[in-house]
């Protein structure tokens, strides 16, 4: 068949002779577009441009907290934080730079999300030292690998990094312990052990007889009226105004009463220890 000019070759239903199609703007083009109109903007169509550029590259920062998730906080929060990021980057980004938006707002967004880790992430934070050194810790195995052919050795990071052997020890403890492990998880290969299981419990008993053995001598040596109210306002459970009744006196005399005797019993339990032995030696010796 001879192709003539009244008969244009079909091609995926547009003929040879139709005009191209208008090529679609990228995210990258529209943004540089809106940044620039935002420039030479006044403060409302500003406003509004920088509003487009920040919902036109919203799965970017959303993106960017994805791979962040499952780490002990919730996805909400660090879009949210990835998302303010975001927005100060359009504001602060300036377009007569010759690098693209993205290039600026993408280590922007990263690195907010990162400090959102460092300082509210953790249910127990490490120290400041601890969290810097696990970021260097991360660059230097990936350098060490390359150059020794294996998996560093923990004292050959600390060497690289000629950082302290028993600093990089406790920040790879503390490496992605962003969330505590339940006490129900299993600490047995048959799974019939959780780890609450291996928890010692407190021992009530163990810190009432230390408080016991320690209050005893001084509340001894309170007068017999002292130890009287003490016993009936902490054992026998009586209000104040019961005691009083009691042994005959007002209820605003028992508060002074109990007052000066609780006030007696702390400052005798926080003097040094020779100073009381020396004084029940004195009693001693007197009576």
């Amino acid at each position: 068949m001879i192709r003539t000019p009244e008969s244009p070759e079909r091609t995926g239903g547009r003929t040879t002779t139709d005009p191209p199609a208008h090529p679609v703007p990228t995210v990258a083009d529209e943004t540089a577009r809106l940044l620039e109109e935002a420039a030479a903007a006044g403060p409302d169509e500003r406003t509004r441009a920088l509003e487009a550029v920040v919902v036109l590259n919203m799965p970017l920062a959303r993106a960017i907290a994805g791979r962040y998730q499952n780490r002990g906080v919730a996805r909400d929060d660090l879009e949210q934080v990835a998302f303010l990021a975001l927005t100060r980057a359009a504001q602060e980004f300036d377009p007569s730079y010759a690098r693209p938006f993205h290039s600026y707002a993408v280590p922007c967004i990263r690195g907010s999300v990162k400090k959102y880790f460092r300082d509210q992430a953790w249910s127990v934070r490490p120290p400041r030292r601890v969290q810097e050194l696990q970021a260097q810790i991360a660059s230097a195995r990936s350098e060490l690998e390359q150059t020794l052919g294996r998996s560093p050795r923990v004292g050959e990071v600390a060497a690289h990094l000629q950082a302290d052997l028993d600093d990089v020890v406790d920040a790879l403890s503390a490496d992605g312990c962003y969330a505590p492990i339940s006490l129900d998880a299993p600490a047995s290969a048959d799974g019939h052990h959780s780890l609450g299981d291996w928890l010692v419990a407190d021992d009530t008993e163990a810190a009432a007889t230390e408080a016991r053995l320690m209050l005893a001598p001084v509340i001894r040596r309170l007068d017999e009226r002292d130890r009287r109210i003490l016993e009936m306002r902490f054992f026998q459970g009586c209000t104040q105004q019961e005691i009083a009744d009691r042994i005959g006196v007002t209820q605003m005399h028992v508060s002074r009463l109990l007052s000066r005797a609780l006030s007696r019993i702390r400052e005798e339990l926080e003097e040094p220890e020779s100073s009381t032995d020396s004084r029940a030696q004195t009693h001693a010796v007197s009576a």
